[in-house]
Order: C-alpha cells, then structure tokens, then sequence
C-alpha cells in the first residue's frame, strides 16, 4: 500500500496537470456558454415558487436553491431596478459555473497534497484514506483495462474525482453543482474525446487507426463495406461525447430541480405562520443525490475506460490473457507435465538400477557364491 501510494505521489505533478486540464476545458466552455445573452440568472430561493408555478408549470428557469455567488449579487444591487452592481460580482455571476468548477478542482488538489504531503509507514487517516481509494480505483481500472492500462490510471482517477465532487457540491448549502450546465458537461465530454482519439493515434498509428475508422476490413468484402463503415464510425465516436455530456447533464440537473421543489414546498407549507424555515422534504432526496452522483461519476469514468479499451491494440488489450492461453496450450502446462513425467521415469529407472547388481564385478560375485556354498 505504502508503494501504490509512493507511486501516485511520484506523479502528482501529471496528476494534478490533468485536473487543472479537465477544469481548463470546463473553463473555457462554461465562459463560451455563459457569455452568451441566453445564460440568465439562476432564481433564487424565494423565486423557487414563482419561477415553478408563476407561469402554468412552464416557467423559463428549472427551480434550484440559491448559491453564495446569487446572494452576494443580489445583495450588491444586482437584481435591484435602477441600481448596478459592481463589475467583478457581475463577472462572477455570469460565470458562476465556472467559479464552482474551479472550486472544486481546487478542492481536490488541496485534499491531495494535504494527504500525501508526509507519507508514514504507519498511515494516519488522511492518508489511509487516500491509499485505499488509489489502491481500489486502481485495481479496478486494471481490471478492465489489464496491466497495460497502468498510464491511464491517472487521467480517469482525476477524471473521476473532478466530476464527483462537483456532483456533491450541488448537496452543499450555498454552493452549486457544475455539472447541472451542460457546458462543464459537455467540456468534460470533449476532454475524454481528445484523449482517446488520441490515444488511438499513439498506440495504433495513423494506418492502423484509420483502419480501425474503416471496421478493421480483413477481406474483399470487408473493403467494399468501407464506403459504410467508416461514415458509420464516425459519427459513433462523434456520438460518444454527446451521449456523456447529455447523461450527466440530465441527472445533476434532475437531482438539483427536484431538491429545488421540494425545499420550495416545505417552505410553502409554513408560509401561513411566517416561519423563517420550512418543513425538510428534500433530505430524502439529498441522500438520494449523493448515491446517484457517486453513480453518474462512476458511469462517467466507466464509459471513458471502455472507449480507451476499444483504441487500444488488440495485443494489448488482450495480452495477459492471450499470453496465458498460449502458456497453457504450448507452453507451461506441458512443459510441466513432461517434467512431471521425466522425473518418474528417472526415479523408475533408479529403482530398477537399485534391484539390479550395481556392476560387472556383482555379476561374477553371485555365481561364485552359489558354487562355493554348493561345494561346502
């Protein structure tokens, strides 16, 4: 354990450059998408209602609870007629998912150096906990991928992580969950498209990869089929990302709507006595969101393994498998059998020599034994 985690220190800095490259992605994105006319304010808690019912069910925003970013805008005069608020709150506001990934992003960076910065022999809590995620994410990518999937380890462990915790960051008071946009989600769709397209490239060339476009056609009716196949393949691995981005997008953004009306009921269920805090009918829905984003996370990470699998060679892929079918069939097993059976013959062999006279010399001692006893 001690060694795994030695190892993953060893490449924090790879480690840590693909966080900040997935957050650059959701970055660049988000501003893209936010800076648009058509990124309007998120409602706050008391706009829950209005914006739910106010229009026959079919109002413009998705009901959420409000984040720290909205309230300090709202409080600077942002949403107040007549009255301007700063320009860097106004920055912030338009660009509040992108603020919330790179919070995140700095989360996890904070964590990890803060665990790894003193490894013990004997490991504190920190680190143990640290140790028993990189010893099971591991194992686990390694068991998809095999012994040769030790390089993305790292990409999908950051990758994993960066979209977990920006999933739960949508559970916290104040805070809000970046994956709820499709921008950060569709940033984080486009990073893995990157990564495996290229790796597919490294690993197969650009012949083979092209091949691999083309469905791998082995004989004259494999090439007539190119014309097909290849169209066909492309817009599968075009189709990859969009599926990602869209299956994150959808459930985040479900968790936080649904959290969003029932906060907003329990509130209106005490509205009559003008209490400040309303009846919890969304905690049930909380510790459900915290296992569906574990899940959507893990599904995320699942499916980028699985299309880094499909790129890369088949000998690759298959290898440690492949070598020990080939042991079996040709190699070790009879080997061993044959040295199972050459030691018996040996010993077989060895007893028979034991039962006979041990040379020459036996063989003419017996014969004058028997005469001398026969003449006493």
């Amino acid at each position: 354990m001690r060694l795994i985690a030695r190892r993953w220190r060893g490449c924090s800095g790879l480690r840590i450059g693909l966080v900040l490259a997935v957050a650059a992605g959701a970055l660049l994105m988000g501003a893209v998408v936010a800076a648009s006319p058509a990124h309007d304010p998120v409602p706050s808690g008391d706009e829950i209602e209005t914006h739910a019912h106010g229009d026959g069910g079919h109002g413009e925003h998705p009901p959420e609870l409000p984040n720290f970013v909205h309230l300090l805008y709202k409080a600077l005069g942002g949403e107040t007629a007549g009255r301007e608020a700063p320009a860097w709150i106004g920055l912030l506001y338009h660009f509040q998912d992108v603020v919330f990934a790179a919070l995140a992003a700095l989360t996890i960076i904070l964590i990890v150096r803060l665990g790894t910065r003193r490894l013990d022999l004997i490991p504190g809590r920190m680190q143990n906990v640290i140790e028993s995620f990189v010893d099971g994410f591991r194992s686990f990518i390694l068991g998809i991928l095999g012994p040769t999937g030790e390089p993305y380890v790292p990409f999908l462990g950051s990758l994993f992580l960066y979209i977990w915790f920006m999933n739960l960051f949508g559970l916290i008071p104040l805070m809000k969950s970046p994956t709820a946009a499709l921008s950060t989600t569709g940033a984080l769709a486009l990073c893995v498209f990157l990564y495996v397209q290229w790796t597919g490239l490294r690993r197969l060339g650009v012949g083979a990869y092209l091949r691999h476009l083309a469905g791998d056609p082995q004989d004259a009716i494999g090439w007539a089929m190119v014309p097909l196949m290849l169209p066909l393949h492309i817009i599968g691995e075009l189709a990859k990302p969009v599926s990602l981005s869209l299956r994150l997008f959808g459930n985040i953004l479900g968790e936080d709507v649904l959290i969003g009306v029932f906060a907003g009921l329990g509130i209106a269920l005490l509205a009559f006595v003008k209490s400040p805090v309303g009846i919890p009918l969304h905690l049930p829905f909380v510790l459900l969101a915290i296992l569906m984003s574990t899940v959507q996370a893990l599904v995320f990470t699942l499916l980028s393994t699985i299309y880094i699998m499909q790129m890369l060679p088949h000998e690759e892929e298959h290898g440690e498998e492949h070598g020990e079918v080939h042991s079996k069939e040709h190699g070790k097993q009879p080997s061993g059998e044959q040295g199972e059976e050459r030691p018996a013959a040996h010993e077989r062999e060895g007893a028979a020599a034991g039962a006979r006279p041990r040379g020459t010399g036996g063989e003419t001692e017996s014969p004058a034994r028997s005469v001398a006893g026969a003449g006493a």
